[in-house]
């Protein structure tokens, strides 16, 4: 189930960067989840193989994704389970990702305080896809959900030309340990996995 961590101080060696400011020195053998809780780092950090990744501002098309992306999901969840927006999911000792959407069962959901999920919580991972982070969006952080065992995922990209979201779905194959592809979804997204699902994809015009 997730949990809350308090901040606290560290003892990190720090250097200090031209405009003043300090930053942790990275441990030899990379950061780990006691670590990523324990520091005060900029929001919507992640940790992926015990390095720190920082976003970059957001286009417009992924702020609105994401927005078309929750409401689609909230309007038919079940009641068993919560779509949760950007929160930290612990995969591991030196991954903690943080995906754009995710639905966690209910049981998982904590109190205001909450912090993170675990893996084993998490039904579904949704990414949308952005400049600085294409190759860890459509390969590093797929692979890793998988391995974590995460069901279901959903990949988000804007079409160049109409600048609309297409969606690619997969689904964890058991055998494999990998996720497989159930479809790439234009205009409409309609699944009956891992619920029962319609999202007009054309309403990011009208957002």
């Amino acid at each position: 189930m997730g949990g809350t961590m308090t901040a606290k101080a560290t003892d990190y060696s720090k250097h200090r960067q031209p405009d003043g400011s300090a930053w942790p020195m990275p441990p030899q053998d990379g950061y780990t989840m006691d670590d990523y809780f324990a520091l005060d780092l900029p929001p919507h950090t992640e940790m992926i193989d015990g390095s720190l990744v920082f976003v970059s501002p957001q286009r417009k098309f992924h702020s609105l994704a994401m927005f078309l992306f929750e409401v689609g999901l909230r309007q038919r969840v079940p009641q068993h389970l919560r779509v949760r927006r950007e929160m930290a999911v612990v995969l591991g000792r030196k991954n903690v990702p943080e995906p754009d959407l995710v639905v966690v069962t209910a049981e998982s959901d904590g109190d205001q305080d909450q912090t993170r999920y675990e893996a084993a919580d998490v039904v579904l991972a949704v990414e949308v896809v952005s400049p600085d982070s294409e190759s860890r969006d459509r390969d590093t952080k797929p692979r890793k959900y998988a391995a974590a065992g995460i069901p279901h995922f959903w990949l988000v990209e804007m079409e160049p030309r109409s600048e609309q979201p297409v969606v690619h779905t997969f689904t964890r194959d058991a055998d494999s340990g990998a996720y497989v592809s159930t479809g790439v979804f234009r205009d409409r997204l309609k699944l009956a996995e891992p619920f029962e699902i319609d999202i007009d994809l054309t309403e990011l015009d009208r957002l």
